[in-house]
C-alpha cells in the first residue's frame, strides 16, 4: 500500500502552487514540466463527488476544484441519502464525504463504497482529528485519504490528485498507527495455520468481513440471521485470539486463510437419495392400483374370430 502522509514534503504549501491557480481557468497549455501535471493527461479530468453538510465549505472546495484544467465536481450532496444516490447514479473517480453526514460515519462509509457506480472510485474522508482505531477502521472499510476541514487548498488539491492516482493520504500520526497496525497483527497468532479448525460457515462469514460486508448482509449472504452471525463472531475471535473485525482482517490477510477457499452454497438444503426411474414408476403404479377409483373389474375373454350374434344368446 502506497501510502502518503501530508506533511512529508512541506514544499507543496505556500507559493509552489500558485503557478497551478493561475494557468488553471487559462487556454494556454501549463508547462510540461510541471510535476503536477505530469500526473494527468490533458484529456483526463478527474470526476469529484462532494458531499457536505456545510454549504459554505461544500462551495468553496468546488470553487478550489473549478481553477485546476484537471479537476471537475461532478455532483454536490448535503445529506446521506443524497449522496447515497449521487454515487450509485453518478460515475466519480473521488468522492469527498463527510464523516458528519451521518451518526455513524464507519458504516456510512462502507455503503456509500458498496453502492459506487464505478467500483474503482476512492474515498476521501472529512473528518475532524479521529484516533488510532478510527483511523484504522477507515481504512480497512475503503477510505483511501482523510483530511479535516483545516487543510489548506493546495494539500487538499494535492490530496485529491494523490488518491486519484491510487496511492493513500494520511497525516504523519495516521501513518504510524497503520504501520503498528499491521505489527501488532503480525506478532500475534503464533498457532499454526493446521490447529485452526474453522467450520464451513465460519469461513463464509470471515470473507464477508474482509471484504468490509456488515453483519447484516453478512447474514444474508450465508442464510441466516444478524444474531446468528454475531455469535459466530465471537467463537472466531476466540478460536484466532483477535479482539475486533479489524484485527480478523489483518489476521486473514497476514494468515492468507482464504488462499484457495471457495465458498460453498449458503445455503444446504436437506439433500434425499435419488430415486431410480424404475422404482418410481412402480410406485406410482402402486399407488394407482390402490385407488378405488382406478379399479377396473375383468371381462372375460372372447374366441378369437367368433362375432356375437343375437341368436346365440
Amino acid at each position: 500500500m502506497n501510502i502518503t502522509s501530508n506533511v512529508s514534503k512541506p514544499a507543496t504549501q505556500g507559493g509552489s502552487t500558485a503557478p497551478r491557480a493561475r494557468n488553471g481557468g487559462e487556454d494556454a497549455s501549463p508547462p510540461s514540466s510541471s510535476p503536477e501535471y505530469s500526473l494527468q493527461p490533458e484529456t483526463t479530468r478527474v470526476r469529484i463527488i462532494l458531499a457536505d453538510s456545510e454549504a459554505i465549505f461544500r462551495m468553496g472546495m468546488a470553487r478550489i476544484f473549478s481553477g485546476e484544467s484537471d479537476l471537475e465536481v461532478v455532483a454536490q450532496t448535503d445529506t446521506l441519502a443524497q449522496t447515497l444516490s449521487a454515487v450509485a447514479e453518478t460515475p466519480a473517480d473521488v468522492i469527498l464525504f463527510e464523516a458528519g453526514l451521518s451518526p455513524t460515519p464507519a458504516e456510512a462509509v462502507s455503503e456509500v463504497a458498496r453502492r459506487a457506480a464505478l467500483p474503482a472510485a476512492k474515498l476521501i474522508l472529512v473528518t475532524p482529528p479521529a484516533g488510532e482505531q478510527e483511523t484504522v477502521d477507515y481504512l480497512r472499510r475503503g477510505v483511501r485519504g482523510i483530511l479535516t476541514r483545516t487543510v489548506s487548498p493546495e494539500l487538499l488539491v494535492r490530496c485529491v490528485r494523490k488518491v486519484a492516482a491510487g496511492e493513500t493520504w494520511l497525516d504523519k500520526q495516521g501513518v504510524n498507527w497503520v504501520i503498528q497496525a499491521y505489527r501488532s497483527q503480525a506478532l500475534q497468532g503464533s498457532a499454526p495455520k493446521q490447529h485452526l479448525r474453522l467450520s464451513e460457515k465460519e469461513m463464509l462469514i470471515i470473507s464477508g468481513v474482509t471484504q468490509g460486508l456488515k453483519n447484516k448482509d453478512i447474514a444474508r449472504e450465508v442464510g441466516t440471521t444478524e444474531q446468528v452471525v454475531k455469535n459466530y463472531l465471537r467463537k472466531i475471535y476466540d478460536k484466532l485470539q483477535v479482539t475486533d473485525r479489524l484485527e480478523l482482517a489483518l489476521y486473514s490477510m497476514h494468515h492468507r486463510l482464504l488462499d484457495g477457499y471457495v465458498p460453498g452454497p449458503a445455503r444446504e438444503p436437506r439433500q434425499t437419495p435419488p430415486v431410480p426411474a424404475e422404482a418410481a414408476e412402480i410406485a406410482q403404479a402402486a399407488m394407482a392400483a390402490a385407488s378405488p377409483s382406478s379399479r377396473v373389474r375383468p371381462s372375460s375373454p372372447k374366441p378369437q374370430g367368433h362375432e356375437s350374434n343375437p341368436n346365440d344368446r
